[in-house]
């Protein structure tokens, strides 16, 4: 089982939950229909990976930098920047047959993360992200700009699914995405009213 830290003590994640299409900028730029209620699928354990790669089985792979917590006591214990790393192309044809989208969002590399830290006192919805490659600002927006806020997130996946200590929740992710290539610098922050709570440099292997 793979392992995060949060405020230097580490914590393992039994699953991770990711809402899709969250940002309406983000649905209009991959030309996807806005969903009549919550996007939601998952992503194992295994998911997760220290290194970000650039693709996956002869594949691009494709970013998407996210506002991610974890929970403790069915409530939002700490915070992070996550990325979700996407397989597009067997994504859309996932899609297109009407077939679920694990191959395409689950694979071993899916998920990669910031440590995190605990919210304590933060107005969670003075929390926003910024996603930088080589320099250039690709992605920024946070709680404002969800059409699904984190409380509606929790609450509408503890009407179907048990939610356990440690488990992360992606809450989507705001226009901005692209393809990832070999050699690029990722630098994913979180903010809270601008000021910067967590950090995470990765090199695209």
């Amino acid at each position: 089982m793979y392992s995060i830290k949060i405020d230097g003590d580490r914590f393992t994640p039994s699953k991770i939950v990711c809402v899709g299409r969250n940002y309406l900028e983000h649905i209009r730029e991959l030309g996807n229909e806005t969903p009549d209620e919550m996007v939601i699928f998952n992503k194992p354990n295994s998911s997760i990976s220290k290194t970000l790669h650039a693709a996956r089985d002869g594949e691009p792979l494709h970013y998407e930098g996210e506002i991610c917590f974890m929970l403790r006591n069915n409530s939002l214990h700490g915070v992070g920047f996550g990325l979700d790393l996407t397989r597009r192309e067997l994504q859309s044809k996932l899609k297109a047959r009407g077939l679920p989208w694990e191959r395409a969002k689950a694979f071993d590399g899916a998920a990669c993360f910031s440590d995190f830290v605990s919210l304590g006192d933060t107005d969670i919805s003075s929390l926003s992200l910024q996603l930088e490659v080589d320099g250039d600002l690709r992605q920024d927006g946070g709680y404002e700009l969800m059409m699904h806020k984190p409380a509606q997130i929790l609450a509408g996946i503890e009407a179907f699914m048990s939610l356990e200590d440690d488990d992360i929740v992606m809450t989507g992710t705001p226009k901005g995405v692209g393809q990832v290539a070999t050699g690029e610098r990722f630098v994913g922050r979180i903010l809270a009213d601008g000021r910067e709570l967590v950090r995470h440099e990765w090199r695209v292997e």
